[in-house]
C-alpha cells in the first residue's frame, strides 16, 4: 500500500505537472549577476519586460540576480551586463554564465536514456549470471522499476513546488539510487540462494531468515549515508541541494524496496515455478 500510494501521487505528478526541465534538455542560458546594491523584483520585471532577448524566468535574491535566457553568444551577454549597469547605475560581478544550444540538449536526453537502458540490461545480466537463476534477475529489476517510478515521481513533486529544475546532476543521483538499490539487494538474494542451497524446505522460510539476518546491517548501512546527506542538505550549498534531496529520497527507497518488494516478487517468481 505504501508502494501504491507513493508511486501513485509521483505518476500523477508527472501527468498533471511534468518537470521544470534545465538547459541541459532543452537548451538556453542561465546567468548569475552579483550586484552592488539591490534591486527589486518590479525594477527587473520591468527593466527585462523591453528587453527583446527572450528572458525566461528571473529574480533576484541576496542582491544577486538570477536568470534564464534563451540561448546568446558572449557578445550578448556583455551587452546585457552593460545595458543593467547603465540603466540602474550599478556594477555587476558575473558569476556564472553558462549556455548551451537545443540540439545540444535533445543529445544529452538521448545519452540519458542510453545510459539508463544500458544500466538496467547491464544488471539484468549480471544477476541472471551470478546467481543463475532469471528470477532472482527478474526481482531485482522488479525492484529496481520500482525505485525508479519513486524518484522521477517524488522529483515531479518537488519541480512543480520548489522549482528545482530536471538537470543532469539529477541524472546522476538516478543512476546512483539504482545501483544503490541492487547493491542491497544482492546481499539478501545472496543469504537467499545460500540458505535455499542447504535447506529445501519452504522459500519463505529461508527468505525470512535471510532478512532477519540482514536487516539490522542494511539499516545501519543506510542511515550512515542518510547522517551525510542530511548534513549536505542542511549546510550545502544551494547549487547541489536538490541532487542531495534525490540521493536522500534513493537512499530511503532502496533501503525500503530490497526487503519489501523484491524479496517478496522473488517469493513469489519460485513459488510459481515450483507449483508448474
Amino acid at each position: 500500500m505504501i508502494s501504491l500510494v507513493v508511486v501513485g501521487l509521483g505518476i500523477l505528478s508527472m501527468v498533471m505537472w511534468g518537470y521544470t526541465y534545465s538547459i541541459d534538455f532543452v537548451g538556453g542560458t542561465n546567468l548569475e549577476y552579483q550586484l552592488d546594491k539591490n534591486l527589486t523584483k518590479e525594477q527587473v520585471k520591468s527593466f527585462f519586460a523591453d528587453y527583446k532577448l527572450g528572458v525566461d524566468s528571473s529574480f533576484i535574491d541576496n542582491n544577486i540576480l538570477y536568470l534564464r535566457l534563451k540561448p546568446m553568444s558572449d557578445k550578448k551577454e556583455a551587452e546585457l551586463k552593460q545595458d543593467l549597469e547603465k540603466n540602474f547605475n550599478i556594477k555587476i560581478n558575473t558569476l556564472r554564465f553558462e549556455t548551451l544550444g537545443p540540439l545540444i540538449g535533445k543529445e544529452t536526453i538521448k545519452k540519458t536514456i542510453t545510459a539508463s537502458i544500458l544500466a538496467i540490461i547491464g544488471i539484468l545480466l549480471y544477476m541472471t549470471f551470478a546467481f543463475r537463476n532469471f528470477n532472482f534477475a527478474a526481482a531485482a529489476i522488479a525492484a529496481l522499476g520500482h525505485d525508479f517510478l519513486v524518484v522521477v515521481g517524488s522529483y515531479s513533486i518537488i519541480s512543480n513546488f520548489f522549482s528545482a529544475e530536471l538537470d543532469l546532476l539529477f541524472v546522476t543521483a538516478l543512476l546512483t539510487t539504482m545501483s544503490f538499490s541492487v547493491h542491497d539487494t544482492i546481499v539478501i538474494f545472496d543469504k537467499i540462494r545460500e540458505y535455499g542451497t542447504a535447506d529445501k524446505s519452504s522459500i519463505e522460510i529461508y527468505a525470512n531468515k535471510a532478512l532477519t539476518e540482514t536487516m539490522v546491517r542494511s539499516v545501519n548501512n543506510s542511515m550512515t549515508i542518510l547522517f551525510m546527506l542530511l548534513a549536505l542538505l542542511i549546510l550545502g550549498g544551494s547549487t547541489i541541494k536538490y541532487f542531495i534531496a534525490v540521493l536522500l529520497i534513493g537512499t530511503i527507497t532502496g533501503t525500503y524496496s530490497s526487503p519489501f518488494v523484491a524479496t517478496p516478487f522473488l517469493v513469489w517468481l519460485e513459488k510459481s515455478k515450483n507449483q508448474k
